[in-house]
């Protein structure tokens, strides 16, 4: 079983590519449906997107305001 890529940054950009995972908004929606063979595809698709975008945006996120 291919397991999701996500990691809990679930924000889409403009192009509406989430810029934790990498996935598409269809990719994202669609995933429990997909065979193993589709999962590879997407996460590689994915991992390139991430790469065409600058890597993961973890780092970029702003920190909390402190209360």
């Amino acid at each position: 079983m291919v397991e999701s890529p996500c990691n809990k940054i679930c924000t889409l950009n403009a192009d509406h590519i989430c810029v934790g995972c990498g996935r598409s908004r269809a990719d994202i929606g669609g995933w429990s449906q997909m065979s193993d063979a589709d999962r590879t595809r997407v996460v590689s698709k994915a991992k390139e997107r991430l790469a065409a975008m600058g890597g993961n945006r973890k780092a970029e996120r702003p920190a909390p305001e402190p209360v």
